[in-house]
């Protein structure tokens, strides 16, 4: 199965190009192979490389900037993944797209559902939202999976600030409001793979879905948990989100009901202490 993936450094990327093998030929693209923010080139991509399935794992993933970009975002959460889903349409191939809980309004304390009304509270979120809206509009065989608080071995994640920041300094002050579930790009990866592979034979199942780590935890805690684990010395202390200010709205509900991809593709929500694990083994923590 050849399968084209749009991103190549990213987290989800870099995991998704550790999984080609002779079964999986996996082509993953640069932005000098396929610019976002020129989305034509995005469908001239597909037609050229014919694949068996597309999974787009790129994105405006600066939430703060977002708010100040807002057309860049616009273009490349939006426009981009709105001509890759046409092109998978037209060639009847499978179109994965990884999506964000962001798209929600984070209030409340329920898990959110893929059919609960999307009500994004910044740039990011309502850009993610927009591009959501034009796949399932394109109506070929699609599947939208909505993530959360990505974290890996590699790029920019809260996992290796903490490694940082833990190792300069003694105590921190971490927002303990917001709730969600920690997901390891590497099980993100696995499940666009997964899904990809059912909707060739059962496109019946298009549709959006929801895939995060469990259990549920708050930033706070996951600190502390990434601590205990690389044996590092640092107090957490708990702050609002109100105390620790930024440019884009965060939710503060980010729990996902993942039941539907469970019963869909046979996925269960992977655990976050064990995807933890496995990051601080790559990074070479504890130090010895």
């Amino acid at each position: 199965m050849k399968i084209l993936v749009f991103g190549h450094s990213g987290q989800v990327a870099t995991e998704l190009r550790a999984l080609n093998s002779e079964a999986i030929k996996i082509t993953a693209l640069t932005r000098a192979d396929a610019d976002l923010t020129a989305p034509t080139a995005c469908a001239a991509a597909i037609n050229a490389h014919a694949p068996d399935a597309v999974i787009n794992a790129a994105a405006y993933t600066a939430v703060d900037k977002a708010e100040s970009d807002a057309e860049t975002a616009q273009v490349i959460n939006a426009d981009a993944p709105a001509i890759m889903a046409r092109t998978c349409a037209a060639r009847d191939i499978p179109f994965v797209s990884i999506s964000t809980d962001y798209v929600f309004s984070g209030a409340g304390g329920t898990p959110w559902a893929p059919a609960d009304p999307t009500d994004p509270q910044s740039v990011y979120g309502r850009t993610k939202r927009d591009g959501e809206v034009a796949i399932v509009k394109a109506g070929g065989r699609y599947a939208v999976l909505r993530t959360s608080w990505v974290v890996s071995s590699h790029g920019n994640n809260f996992v290796k600030t903490m490694l940082r920041l833990g190792a300069e300094r003694e105590a921190l002050t971490i927002v303990a409001d917001q709730i969600g579930g920690p997901t390891g790009a590497a099980e993100i990866a696995r499940a666009c793979i997964t899904i990809a592979k059912t909707l060739v034979s059962e496109p019946e199942k298009s549709g959006v879905y929801h895939f995060s780590g469990a259990p549920d935890t708050s930033w706070a805690d996951f600190a502390r948990a990434i601590f205990v684990a690389a044996e590092i010395a640092c107090d957490v202390t708990d702050i609002p989100s109100s105390g620790y200010p930024t440019p884009a709205k965060r939710p503060l509900n980010s729990r996902m009901d993942c039941s539907a991809t469970e019963a869909a593709f046979g996925i269960s929500r992977p655990d976050w202490r064990v995807s933890l694990t496995h990051i601080l083994t790559q990074l070479d923590f504890p130090k010895d």
